[in-house]
């Protein structure tokens, strides 16, 4: 009954916007299980780690509306790679995870080898958000 309750409710909207007289001079967005997502942004920028131990504090990306605000309603999944890789190394840890509030937060992320200048890509294609490129970092031996 409550899903149903829900479905009347969003019709009974759309169509007071659409055919409500009074409303002629009204305009807005109706936005229903989209995202508006425009980019993405590393707002925890990866740091100095040694190889194969995790990068603290947590690396994070954040969806951005259009206007360069975080966009809370994206939900979507983020997933990071190495995008300059000095040392040839394989990136490890949770490589995709979802956006909560419109940040996706990558708390295990290593890297295997040492090298200077390593940057990571974050992308959501679902989203058709442009992707974003991380400050260089480095990794160094243990």
């Amino acid at each position: 009954m409550r899903r149903a309750w829900h479905f009347m409710t969003v019709w009974a909207l759309i169509g007071a916007a659409c055919f409500d007289p009074t409303a002629a001079s009204q305009s807005g967005t109706l936005t229903l299980g989209g995202t508006s997502a425009d980019q993405l942004a590393f707002t925890v920028q990866p740091h100095r780690a040694v190889a194969r131990q995790i990068i603290t504090p947590a690396v994070q990306v954040t969806a951005l509306d259009p206007l360069g605000n975080t966009d809370v309603s994206f939900t979507g999944q983020v997933t990071v790679s190495l995008g300059t890789n000095p040392g040839g190394g394989f990136l490890g840890g949770t490589l995709t995870v979802g956006a909560v509030n419109g940040v996706a937060s990558f708390g295990d992320l290593t890297v295997s080898s040492a090298g200077t200048g390593y940057t990571l890509v974050a992308s959501a294609p679902a989203s058709g958000a442009k992707s974003a490129t991380s400050n260089a970092f480095d990794i160094t031996s243990p």
